[in-house]
């Protein structure tokens, strides 16, 4: 059927389609509202790493030491364990506030399918966190059972969701680094055009060894040749507006460094892999990086 079980489920809920409609605009509203600082920020730019993972280790791990201590709570009926459980629960709620704001921020460019997905998995996790929030006011309030019964609840929606996400990253591929999945290119010199075709300002793609490569003359007179599709979700660079020495996708705005591949702007998080240039005989030539991503891979 072409499909797992988790988007058989999804593409049968059409309503999130409607949903993710009415929501995502606002997403894109408020980050954008935030400035270049924040939007990098919560894309993880500046520490070269999706961020939205990474908290989710909070909540999911807090709320596994929480389950815990309830039920050592009710084996030993022990004070501490059950302050223990209460503080857990405490903690994975403040970071799965900061998972969802960040997780809607990795959501607000998604399209299709793995928009769908995400909303269902956004929703999931927010009914989560409200039971979890209700369970911490049930317990301050001395109904300690009631409390548990909802932290269970929301625990297992969580969990689901938690599998949501995982189809995202190893399905639909979000946040992965596409450049990973590009040919090598050449491992030694090869002409790929003239150069005195190559502009003093502007890009141009070419081909090399299989691969796409992105030439442009950088303001120091230097050839720089980075990877020509954009590694967050396949953009072409070659259709990006050039400012400076940057180059920006057309796709998400994601900003690169044409001299090192280093992303500048998000949501992209990991470098475009770089091409070694040379000039000789007239003619513009390039080779592959070793450190470029698909040398650690391979």
């Amino acid at each position: 059927m072409g499909q797992t079980i988790s988007q058989r489920i999804v593409d049968a809920l059409p309503f999130l389609d409607d949903m993710a409609d009415r929501v995502q605009p606002k997403v894109q509203q408020a980050v954008q509202a935030g400035g270049t600082s924040l939007r990098n920020a919560l894309d993880g730019t500046p520490m070269e790493l999706p961020l939205h993972p990474a908290l989710t280790d909070v909540p999911l791990g807090s709320w596994s030491a929480a389950l815990i201590f309830d039920g050592l709570d009710v084996a030993t009926g022990s004070k501490a364990m059950r302050n223990a459980a209460d503080a857990t629960l405490a903690v994975g709620i403040a970071g799965g506030v900061a998972a969802a704001v960040t997780g809607f921020s990795d959501w607000r460019y998604l399209s299709g399918g793995s928009r769908r997905m995400g909303m269902a998995h956004a929703l999931l996790n927010s009914a989560g966190l409200g039971l979890a929030v209700a369970s911490l006011a049930l317990r301050a309030t001395g109904h300690r059972n009631a409390g548990r019964l909802a932290f269970l609840a929301g625990f297992s929606l969580t969990g689901s969701s938690a599998h949501l996400g995982g189809e995202l990253s190893y399905n639909h591929g979000l946040r992965v680094n596409r450049n990973a999945f590009e040919p090598r290119g050449p491992e030694s010199f090869v002409t790929v055009m003239g150069e005195g075709e190559l502009p003093e300002t502007g890009t141009r793609q070419v081909s090399a060894g299989g691969v796409d490569v992105l030439l442009a003359r950088a303001t120091s007179g230097e050839v720089c040749a980075i990877a020509a599709t954009c590694n967050h979700l396949g953009g072409p660079l070659s259709e990006g507006v050039r400012e400076g020495d940057t180059v920006v996708c057309p796709w998400h705005n994601s900003r690169f460094d044409l001299h090192t591949g280093q992303p500048i702007d998000g949501p992209a998080i990991f470098p475009q892999s770089r091409y070694e240039t040379r000039v000789r005989d007239g003619n513009i030539e390039v080779r592959a990086a070793k450190e470029n991503i698909q040398e650690k891979v391979r």
